[in-house]
């Protein structure tokens, strides 16, 4: 079994990435590695942020790691609330404040097209690799669905009825955003395990 460090504080994360790991693999979370505080997050672009938590843990590990940075992009907001989607209305990371503040803004808007991104950077031996995975849909009218976490009673993917709360893990995970990096990531670590030398 291989393991990889992942560096988020986030149970909803570990758990979604534990589910679309292939046989073979699987993640730890850093409670599980004895850090507790909270990553820092100072950088204006999600692969920033998404560097600054790999290198963070890294520095007091010492062995390889990944983080992610997601974003929610809606389109009429000018691409808001981006790097900003966890603290959109505040520091308390208030999942319904933040999706009552985006449908507050969005009040009156025909345009609702908006996307999740997610970059990971994974840190091994000591290179750094960054992944994306992006997932395309539009904001809904109102919460729809009790699944899932953040914003995902207001998102509805491109092709679905449901919005990502609405749907099973399964399915969510296969056209997620994170989903898409994650197997991205795990397809570049089992190309690069076959090519080690034995």
């Amino acid at each position: 079994m291989s393991t990889l460090i992942f560096a988020t504080g986030n149970p909803h994360k570990v758990s979604e990435v534990n589910q679309v790991l292939s046989d073979g693999w699987e993640v730890r979370s850093l409670a599980e590695m004895g850090i507790t505080e909270e990553l820092p997050e100072n950088q204006d672009t999600l692969e920033g942020n998404a560097l600054e938590k790999a290198r963070y843990v890294y520095a007091i590990l010492g062995e390889d790691c990944f983080a992610e940075d997601t974003g929610l992009e809606i389109e009429a907001l000018g691409g808001e609330p981006g790097v900003l989607t966890a603290r959109y209305a505040g520091d308390s990371k208030d999942p319904d404040a933040n999706m009552k503040k985006a449908l507050v803004r969005l009040e009156g808007a025909t345009n609702r097209h908006a996307r999740f991104r997610t970059v990971i950077a994974l840190i091994l031996d000591g290179d750094e690799f960054l992944f994306e995975g992006i997932a395309s849909g539009s904001i809904l009218l109102e919460k729809s669905g009790t699944g899932g976490f953040g914003y995902d009673p207001i998102f509805q993917p491109e092709g679905f009825e449901e919005s990502f709360a609405e749907m099973d893990a399964t399915t969510k995970n296969r056209i997620s955003h994170r989903g898409k990096a994650v197997r991205q990531l795990i397809a570049f670590l089992e190309d690069r395990t076959s090519k080690s030398p034995r």
